[in-house]
C-alpha cells in the first residue's frame, strides 16, 4: 500500500460522512458532538487537502457537489469498516443482547429481512430481532419500533435517515389474467381491466400516474390493506398490481404489464431515532441492514 498517497485525517472524512448524512453541519456537529465551526473546519480541510469542493449552497440548503457525491460512496464503506473495526477492538462483537425492534413493509418483512435476520443471528447469537411487518409508519419518537424500512424520508428532527436503495417497480399481472383478459397494448387501452388497490386508492393512483397510467374508478375491483394480500390476489389473476421488480422476479408466473415501459423508482429509507449513535445493538443492525438494502439492485 502507498501510505504516502492518504493525505486526508480519519476526522475530517467522519466530518464530511456526518455533513452528507445529516444535511447540515448543526446536525453533523450534534451527532459527533463537536461544536459547529470546529466541523466546519474539519471539512474545509478536507477539501483543501482532496482539492476538491464538497459541499456548495444551494439557499439555504447544503447540497453535495458532483465531487462530494463520487466520494460519498467510497466514504460510507470507509465508515462501515470503521464500525465494524470499533466492534471488534471492544471485545464485545460476540456479547450485544437484548431486544431490537424493526418494522418493514410486510413484503420487505417476507423477502428482504430473512437472510439479514440470519447473518445478524451469526454476528451477535444472543440478540432479538422482533419484526413489526405492518404498512403504517411506526412512530420512532414513541419507540413503537427501533429501525423503520420506509419509501419516505424522515421529516422528524429526532430521526436519523439514511437512503440505502432506489428498486424498480411497475405493474404486474400473472399469465393467466393476461390469458383471460388480454394484454393492453398501451396505458390508454385499460378500459375492462382491473388493478388490486390498497386501503390508501389515492396513494395507489398517484403511484400508476408516475407510470403515465391513468385508471379510472370502476378499473379497482379487488383490494386489501395488506400487500401480501394485494400480490396473492394479482398472482392469481384476480387483477394487475405494482409491485418492486426484485418481488416481481421472484414470483413465477408474473409478468410486467407494459414490459418496455420505463419502471418507476421506489426509494427505500432506512430509518432510527438518534439513539442509534449510543445503543451498539441498534447501530449494529443498522449498519447491517444498510449493507444488505444497498447492495439489493446487485443481488435481486
Amino acid at each position: 500500500m502507498n501510505w504516502q498517497a492518504i493525505t486526508f485525517d480519519w476526522n475530517q472524512v467522519r466530518a464530511f460522512l456526518a455533513t452528507a448524512e445529516e444535511g447540515s453541519f448543526s446536525g453533523a456537529a450534534r451527532v459527533l458532538g463537536l461544536t459547529q465551526p470546529t466541523l466546519g473546519r474539519q471539512v474545509a480541510a478536507l477539501e483543501e487537502d482532496l482539492g476538491v469542493m464538497l459541499f456548495q449552497r444551494i439557499g439555504r440548503n447544503l447540497e453535495l457537489t458532483p465531487s462530494g457525491l463520487e466520494l460519498l460512496d467510497h466514504v460510507r464503506v470507509m465508515g462501515d469498516a470503521a464500525h465494524r473495526v470499533s466492534l471488534a477492538a471492544s471485545g464485545h462483537s460476540q456479547a450485544i443482547d437484548g431486544v431490537v425492534r424493526v418494522t418493514a413493509t410486510n413484503i420487505y418483512a417476507v423477502y428482504f429481512l430473512p437472510p439479514v435476520i440470519e447473518r445478524l443471528h451469526e454476528i451477535a447469537p444472543n440478540l432479538e430481532i422482533d419484526i413489526v411487518a405492518s404498512n403504517e409508519l411506526r412512530d420512532l419518537r414513541r419507540r413503537e419500533a427501533d429501525i423503520a424500512i420506509r419509501h419516505v424520508r424522515p421529516q422528524e428532527p429526532e430521526l436519523v435517515g439514511r437512503l440505502v436503495n432506489e428498486s424498480d417497480g411497475s405493474l404486474y399481472a400473472s399469465k393467466r389474467y393476461l390469458s383471460k383478459y388480454g394484454r393492453p397494448r398501451s396505458p390508454a387501452d385499460l378500459e375492462g381491466h382491473y388493478f388490486i388497490g390498497s386501503n390508501n386508492q389515492q396513494e395507489m393512483v398517484n403511484y400508476l400516474g408516475r407510470l403515465g397510467i391513468t385508471p379510472a374508478r370502476e378499473n379497482f375491483r379487488f383490494g386489501s390493506d395488506c400487500a401480501l394480500v394485494m400480490w396473492e390476489m394479482a398472482r392469481q389473476g384476480f387483477g394487475m398490481c405494482l409491485m418492486a421488480a426484485a418481488v416481481a422476479t421472484r414470483t413465477p408466473g408474473m409478468e410486467p404489464v407494459f414490459p418496455d415501459m420505463a419502471p418507476m423508482k421506489f426509494p427505500t429509507w432506512l430509518v432510527a431515532h438518534r439513539e442509534l449513535y449510543t445503543s451498539r445493538r441498534i447501530r449494529l443492525v443498522y449498519d447491517t441492514l444498510a449493507e444488505f438494502l444497498s447492495n439489493q439492485s446487485e443481488t435481486s
